[in-house]
């Protein structure tokens, strides 16, 4: 009778260990999990012509024609998607980014300690989701979108667009124009997520930091899915009707170019 309890109870401790080291093949050790960065470059162009703030005249639809003094937008909420439909998903409390033309450094930004992979497209939000409006959960960018002068005020949250400058018409000479763009509440929601596709994979690695390029064509935000005419209204802030429709435009605005 002993001998079988010994034997009962060998067999028990050798069927444990082996149960456990299945399970200790299943976990992942997120240390042996390769990974690598990513830089985004944002390009600001007026149709083919680099943007030039306060210098350089451009011709819109309608015949118009203006001058940029400002502009500033929010990127947030990356996610990029590989070869075989897989999302790997920037964490949210980094994920907010203010590109400002003025800024030259803020228009490059490098994203961290991505899982190496092959990548076919990149999903952004334009502005702030709901989900962090007003001003909650990116506690790290208030300082910086309070700084930049991209907050209504504390209780109203975020200007995902700040764009200004001046405009003519045949009747009249540099007036100024204003669009400060951004969610107001549930029933104004202004946020619009955009997906582009590569040209070709980007690989990336630990030892391969790629770079992608990303254009914005001031030109659409007037002149898209809707055309809109500064000589119509020049200041459009919390607008239910036109701030959708440039959101709507900016969505068109957003390509991916060549090095």
């Amino acid at each position: 009778m002993m001998k079988l309890r010994i034997y009962i109870t060998a067999l028990c401790i050798a069927f444990l260990i082996a149960c456990s080291s299945d399970n200790a093949t299943d976990v992942v050790d997120d240390s042996q999990i390769e990974v690598g960065d990513l830089k985004i470059n944002f390009t600001n162009t007026v149709g083919d012509e680099p943007l030039n703030l306060n210098t350089q005249t451009y011709v819109k639809n309608g015949g118009e024609t203006y001058k940029v003094n400002e502009l500033k937008y929010i990127i947030s909420n990356i996610v990029l998607t590989d070869t075989e439909g897989n999302q790997f998903v920037y964490p949210q409390a980094d994920s907010y980014f203010l590109i400002n033309e003025e800024v030259a450094q803020s228009k490059t930004i490098t994203l961290d300690s991505i899982d190496a992979n092959n990548y076919t497209s990149i999903t952004f939000g334009f502005g702030v989701d709901q989900t962090n409006y007003p001003l909650n959960g990116v506690d790290n960018f208030v300082p910086e979108a309070e700084e930049s002068e991209m907050l209504w005020s504390w209780s109203a949250g975020y200007k995902f667009l700040k764009f200004e400058g001046t405009y003519s018409t045949d009747e009249i000479t540099d007036q100024p124009f204003l669009y400060h763009i951004g969610s107001h509440g549930q029933n104004l929601d202004n946020y619009r997520e955009i997906s582009l596709n590569f040209m070709q994979p980007l690989a990336l690695s630990a030892s391969n930091t790629p770079e992608l390029n990303i254009g914005f064509d001031v030109q659409k935000i007037f002149n898209s899915d809707f055309q809109l005419l500064l000589s119509d209204k020049d200041d459009i802030q919390i607008d239910p009707v036109n701030a959708p429709k440039i959101v709507d435009n900016i969505t068109n605005a957003f390509e991916i170019i060549l090095n």
